[in-house]
Parts: C-alpha cells; structure tokens; sequence
C-alpha cells in the first residue's frame, strides 16, 4: 500500500480468488493440439491474449485476436475487447461504435462502453458522453455517474444536492469524482464547509488518500506536517499554543481516536483540542466515543453523552456509524442499556433502520422496556409486529426474530424444478456459455462479470434454470449467486448445495466437527471453489493458509507442502483439523471459532473481554465488519445445512449456545 497501513482494527483482507497460472494454462494448452486450430489451441491463444493484455502487449494482441476471431472462439469477443480497450485513449467514436455493433447485446458491449464513457469523461466532450449514457446497461460506475453530474452543470443543470451526495458517498479517490466537486467548488456550488464534511468521512472511515484529495481541494489549502495521518500529536503540537480549538485540531483528535481513545479524551479534556466550538468538540467527541466502542472502552456512552449534549448546540456526532456503535455499545453492558439502543436507533437515518439488525434490536429494546398495562400490550404487539416483518427473511436476524416469536423454522417448500423448455433455454443462452468457457480455462474474473450480466432481466423461472445450469456445471458459487436472486421461488437445494458429500462428512466426522457447522463455514469461505487462491495466500475450499496448514498437518502427524493444498482431501483433513483445534481453544463457541477461523485466535481472545452477553450480542459487536458479517453468515449457514443434513428445523439458538465474556470463558461457560 502507498500509505503505511494505520494502527486501528483492521479485518483480513477479503477472499480475492484468482486461479492456476494463466500462462502454465497456456502451455498445457498448446502442448495439446496446434494453435490457431478449433478446441485446445484455440483455447490457448484465448489464454495468451489475456496475457497479452494485462502485460500491454498490444501488438501481440492485435495479432492474437485475428486468429482467435477467425476460428470462431465463443470467447473471441472477449479477445476483441482487450484488443480495443488497450489503445481507448487514442480511438475515435467511429471505431468504438463499430466495435457496439459487432457485439451487440454482450457483456464486452457493456464493458467498453463503460470504460468509453470515463475516457470521455477525462476528454471533457460532455456532447458525446450525454449521448452515450443511456445506453449503459450495467450503470454501476460511481466515477461514471459523477462526470454524468459534471456534463449536467455545464449544460447549466442545478445538481447541487445530487453531487453533493455523491461525492460524500465516495470512498476512494477517482478523477471524475475529484473533477466535480473542483468544478462545482469554483463556480460556488460547493463550499468549504462541504470539503470539510468530505475530509470528515474519510477521517471516519480511516482514507488517508481520499482526505487528502480533499483537504487540497481548500483554498489555501492547509499546511500539514509530514506524518500527521499516523502521527496527529504532531497537529495538535502547531503554535501558537494559545490558539484557539480549529479544524486541523478535530482532525487530530479523530485520527488519535482511531490510535487511542483515551488519550484522544485526554486531549479534548486539556490540551489546544479543549477550544473547539460546540459542533467541531461534537464531532471530535462522537469519534472518541466510536472507537471507544469498537475497543469495548467501559466510557463508551459516557463519552457518547458527551458528544451529544455538544450535538444539541449544534453539530452531529459523525456519521451513521457511529450511532451503530452507540447502539452496539449499549448492547454490550452487563445489562443491556435498553432505552439507548431504542433512542440510537431511532435517531437513524431511515434506510438505515430498516436494516434488519437495527429492526431486530430495536423491537427487543420495546419488548424490555414495555410497561404494564395497556401502554405495554401496545408496545409489545408492536415489536412482535416488527419481529414478524423479518422472520421470513433467509439471514441470520430473520431466524433470531423467528425463535424470539417460538416460530419453527420451516425450510420454504421447493419450488417446481425447472422443465424441459427452461433449461434448454439456459443452455442456448450466449452469454451463460461464454462465461462457462470462460470458467473452463480458470478466466474466474470474466467469467463472473459474463455470468451476472447475462442474469440482467431474468425472472424467477429464468434464474432457477440458469442456477441449475451452473450446479450441473459445478460453479457452485454461480449456483448459489444466481439462485439467491429469486424472488417468490426459492430453492433451498440451489442456496445451499451439498457438493463433495461424502468427503466433507467423513473429515467433519473424523475431526469431530459437526458437518452443518463445516458446510456452513466453507459456503462463507470459497463457495465451493476448490482452487480459489486468496491474495493473502489462502487456498482450496476451506482457505487454508499454508503456515496454518503446516501447524495442524505437524500435529497430525502428517507431511506437508504447500501444493498439497490443492488436493481436496487433504485441504478438508487440514481445515476441519485446524476448525476442530479452534473450537476446542474456545471451548465449543460456534461464534467464536468462526471468528477465529476468519480473523485469527488471538483477536476473539480480547474481544471475548467484558461482561458477559448474548452471543448474538457478542456477534454484532466484532470490531471488523468482515469479520461480524462472517461469523453471523456462518452460523445462519450452519442453521439450514443442519435441516438439509439431519432433516431437522434449523435453530440458530443451538448453534450460539451461551453467553459470551470473560466470566465465561474462565468458568469454562461456553458451551458448543
């Protein structure tokens, strides 16, 4: 990374597959029949241009893609693609337009016409970019859709409020974003105010580059000592030291708070920081009560309290998060705060309430505080109302509002399999054939984007035969990505497919694991692609990383080299081993282990610290988002194998089982 990776919470880094190396694919290919023929050499040119492209050998690619294109390759478009978009910067509309008719309706269609409208975006020929906007099916670029809001203001539209919050939506820094908010800053749309919000949210979010894209967006632009990012003493050290609290100041104290929450108090409580008007200490004060909560701080709402009495003067705490982990925060008390879980979530925005986690707590809140009487029959039937609204719903929320109504969790029936018509159908369709070849010579990226562009319009008939397509196929991970797109028709066998069944139980049985509990993990982890790679260095299903592969391979008495790996057998024997040893460090705690399996032992070890609590609670208040959305998909995973498995109803209580903290932990509570 360009910037030193800061010293705040920071998950792993999520699963980025890539396959077996093009260019041994390339070679076994050409050893198998003669290039420039149809079948494996026709493979293997495919497989050289992309080389080709990334390595930007152009002139390799344009020789490569007349042969591919002569023999008919269903991937030649793709081939056609690279070929053009390499020289983008210096092709005409004429070229380009030849280009959309000779792949008409295709992903690469979609694809270059994305990448035309960002060079157009870079030339400024705002004309031509109007034009070809509607035309963009996928119109899923953010950078896209600010030089769409740049062209509207120079044809004299007000986007002020619009562009507004795309910007501040931004999280990284991108030209066209930069672009429209210099823009709009010159010709007095935006104010420094505005800059200073953005600088706010990428202090928030811990974006070194995006707040300093920002910041040298203000006019001067502020002098900022070198290292001020990792180290911000250095800014609250500036003199004069009389000076009074300013902007620069609250920076300081956000960036200490994500170092050390307490000194960051500290320095809000006696030092320059001190000075601060009401709305810049309410916002300094709100990210020392954040971090406070994401390390588990026991002055947490203390410190919440304060930067709300500020807020009431004038100001806000930040931004969403924070009232998250305000609500997390009460959560976690030995008991629970229930009136400010209520309060918080209530002062959310209301996308945000409508999230089911903040459904869920806030009707637990309801039914902890209804009074007696009439008031509280009210109340109650209320929350229960709004637990019904989720329970139906396939995620880990929707099966706790489930068993807090004692409602069974019934699998939904299975809907009608997909007839004869329809899955011919699927099979016929281009772009689900190119992504299954692409797939086939390990092209995993574009066979994705291929994929999921061709479901664009489905309805659920559709899908249910696309996703059958690819679970005849074995792409398991565009099995289950296609059928969790269905809307009313849900097919419980595609969501939750139950591949290599006889070598997952027979490791789970022999590591003593439950095999629910392994198939729910390896969902989360690889989706059932057994040569996914990880960038961090992760392998096979169950994403064993080899220094931990060769930890439990020492304990089992086995030998071992990192291409062992690869095998099937030998990465379930390894990742059921080590799952089996994490489990046993936590004594039994599913959630636990899983958070472990995911973040590494030594972290659930200090986030098990505190009082103790539900799991649930427990779960919800893992520092890392990657990590809290994986250990609750885990366990919800877990839930509908056991049903699939052990025809039994799937209960999430089971699998939580006791509370969560150090009380517990030393008692030996944790039950599995």
């Amino acid at each position: 990374m360009a910037e030193p990776a800061p010293p705040t919470p920071r998950p792993p880094r999520p699963a980025r597959w890539r396959r077996a190396s093009i260019a041994a694919l390339v070679s076994s290919l050409l050893a198998a029949g003669s290039a420039g023929a149809q079948g494996h050499g026709a493979d293997a040119l495919v497989l050289e241009a992309r080389e080709a492209w990334r390595r930007g050998d152009a002139p390799r690619l344009e020789a490569l893609h007349e042969r591919v294109d002569a023999a008919g390759h269903p991937l030649a478009p793709w081939v056609d693609y690279w070929a053009l978009s390499r020289r983008l910067r210096d092709t005409g509309a004429g070229e380009v337009e030849a280009f959309y008719a000779r792949r008409s309706g295709s992903y690469v269609e979609d694809r270059l016409r994305n990448d035309w409208l960002l060079e157009l975006g870079r030339r400024r020929d705002w004309a031509r970019f109007e034009r070809e906007l509607p035309r963009f099916r996928m119109n899923d670029d953010r950078e896209v859709h600010c030089h769409a809001l740049s062209a509207a203001h120079a044809r004299g539209v007000d986007v002020g409020d619009r562009a507004r919050a795309a910007w501040l939506a931004q999280r990284d820094a991108d030209d066209g974003c930069q672009l429209l908010a210099r823009t709009l800053l010159a010709d007095g749309v935006f104010t420094a105010d505005d800059v200073w919000r953005k600088v706010r949210l990428a202090v928030e979010q811990s974006r070194a580059a995006a707040a300093r894209q920002a910041l040298a967006l203000l006019d001067p632009a502020p002098a900022l000592p070198t290292g001020w990012w990792d180290r911000p003493e250095r800014l609250l050290a500036r003199v004069p030291a009389s000076r009074r609290g300013d902007r620069l100041d609250e920076l300081a104290v956000a960036r200490l708070a994500a170092i050390d929450a307490d000194r960051a108090a500290q320095a809000l409580e006696a030092g320059p920081a001190s000075r601060l008007p009401a709305g810049s200490a309410a916002w300094a004060w709100g990210q020392v009560a954040r971090w406070s909560a994401i390390e588990r701080a026991p002055q947490a709402l203390e410190r919440y309290a304060r930067a709300q009495a500020l807020a009431r003067r004038g100001g806000d705490m930040g931004s969403d998060d924070a009232l998250a982990w305000q609500v997390r925060a009460a959560l976690r008390e030995a008991t629970p705060q229930w009136a400010t879980v209520r309060d918080a979530i209530d002062a959310m925005p209301e996308t945000m309430r409508a999230d089911a986690a903040w459904v869920y707590w806030r009707a637990r809140a309801e039914l902890a505080l209804a009074p007696d009487g009439d008031a509280g029959v009210a109340a109650r039937a209320a929350a229960r109302a709004a637990l019904a609204g989720i329970a139906t719903q396939m995620h880990f929320y929707g099966k706790l509002a489930a068993e807090e109504l004692d409602r069974p969790l019934a699998l939904p029936p299975r809907p009608r399999p997909p007839s004869a018509d329809e899955r011919a159908a699927a099979r016929r369709h281009a772009g689900l054939a190119r992504a299954l070849h692409a797939f086939a010579l390990g092209l995993r990226s574009e066979g994705v984007r291929e994929w999921n562009f061709s479901l664009l319009g489905m309805d659920d008939r559709e899908l249910l035969a696309a996703a059958d397509l690819a679970c005849e196929r074995e792409v398991w991970d565009r099995c289950i990505h296609t059928s969790e797109r269905t809307r009313s028709e849900i097919d419980v066998g595609q969501r939750f497919p139950l591949p290599y069944r006889e070598q997952v139980l027979a490791r789970a049985d022999a590591s003593g694991v439950d095999a629910a509990y392994v198939y729910g993990l390896i969902r989360q982890e690889s989706r059932f692609v057994t040569d996914a790679r990880s960038h961090a260095g992760a392998s096979g299903l169950m994403q064993v990383m080899p220094a931990t592969a060769r930890s439990v391979a020492r304990r089992l008495g086995m030998a071992f080299t990192p291409r062992m790996l690869d095998d099937l057998e030998t990465n379930l024997t390894l990742g059921t081993g080590y799952l089996r040893q994490v489990l046993d460090d936590f004594d039994g705690s599913a959630a636990l282990a899983a958070a472990a399996y995911n973040a590494g032992p030594g972290r659930p070890r200090r986030w098990r610290d505190g009082p103790e609590v539900e799991t649930a609670i427990w779960a919800e208040s893992i520092p890392f988002g990657e990590t809290r959305d994986y250990v609750k998909k885990v366990l919800s995973n877990a839930a509908y194998y056991a049903a699939r498995l052990a025809d039994r109803p799937p209960s999430l209580r089971a699998l939580l089982g006791a509370r969560i903290g150090a009380a517990a932990a030393e008692s030996g509570g944790l039950e599995p």
